[in-house]
C-alpha cells in the first residue's frame, strides 16, 4: 500500500448496534467493511501472526497494538490482493479499530479518514437488555454479565474518547443508535455520502 486509504471509522458502545450497521455498509457499493473480529477470525492459526495471535487470545489477554496493526495491514493488504478491496473507488468502514491512542497513531501512517461514525445511545440500560438477549442468543457469556456489560462501557468510553481527540473534531458526526435499523442507516449515509462524493465522485453508481 503506498498511498494512504479512503476510510470512515465507525465507532459505537458496545450493544449500540455497530455491527449490524457495519455488516449493512459493506453491502452498499463503494464500502469495504472491516471488523477486527472478522480480521482474527480469518487468521490462519498456523502462521506466524496467527500464532502469535493465540497466545493472547487463549490466555484471555488483549492483543497487543503492535501486533493488532500488523495484522490489520497484513488483512487489509489480502483485501487488495484478492480484489475484495480496491483503494481507488471503494472506502474502507473500519469497525473496532482504532481502539487506542497509540493503534490511531500508527494508522495515521496509512489511512485518509474522511469521516467517523460515533453511534451513541443514551440509555445504557437498554444497552444491557439488548446485550444479554443477544448473549442468549449467540451463546455468549460475556455479554451476560451486566457487571461485565458495564465495565466494558467504562473501558470504551474511556478510551474512545483519547482516539477520537486524536481527529478533527470536523471529521466527527455523532449519529442516534435507536430506533429502526433502517433510519439509523440513513442517518449515517447522510454524514458519510458528501465525504465520498468530494473524493471519488460518485461511488455509489
Amino acid at each position: 500500500m503506498e498511498a494512504k486509504l479512503k476510510s470512515v471509522l465507525l465507532f459505537g458502545q458496545p450493544g449500540v448496534g455497530k455491527g449490524t450497521q457495519g455488516q449493512i455498509l459493506g453491502d452498499v457499493p463503494g464500502f469495504c467493511h472491516l471488523a477486527t473480529g472478522d480480521m482474527f477470525r480469518g487468521l490462519d492459526r498456523d502462521s506466524e501472526l496467527g500464532q502469535e495471535f493465540l497466545k493472547y487470545s487463549t490466555q484471555g489477554l488483549l492483543v497487543p497494538d503492535e501486533l493488532t496493526c500488523r495484522l490489520w495491514y497484513q488483512y487489509v493488504q489480502g483485501l487488495i490482493n484478492t480484489n475484495k478491496y480496491n483503494p481507488a473507488t471503494d472506502v474502507l468502514l473500519l469497525d473496532g479499530i482504532p481502539r487506542s491512542l497509540a493503534q490511531a497513531q500508527t494508522l495515521d501512517e496509512h489511512l485518509e479518514v474522511l469521516a467517523i461514525i460515533h453511534l451513541v445511545c443514551d440509555n445504557e440500560d437498554e444497552l444491557v437488555q439488548r446485550m444479554k438477549r443477544r448473549a442468549e442468543i449467540q451463546n455468549r457469556p460475556d455479554d451476560a454479565d451486566e457487571a461485565v456489560i458495564r465495565r466494558r462501557f467504562e473501558v470504551f468510553h474511556a478510551d474512545t474518547a483519547e482516539v477520537l481527540r486524536h481527529y478533527d473534531p470536523s471529521l466527527i458526526h455523532t449519529v442516534t443508535a435507536t430506533g429502526i435499523p433502517g433510519r439509523i442507516l440513513l442517518n449515517i449515509l447522510e454524514q458519510v455520502i458528501p465525504s465520498m462524493e468530494g473524493h471519488f465522485g460518485n461511488p455509489l453508481g
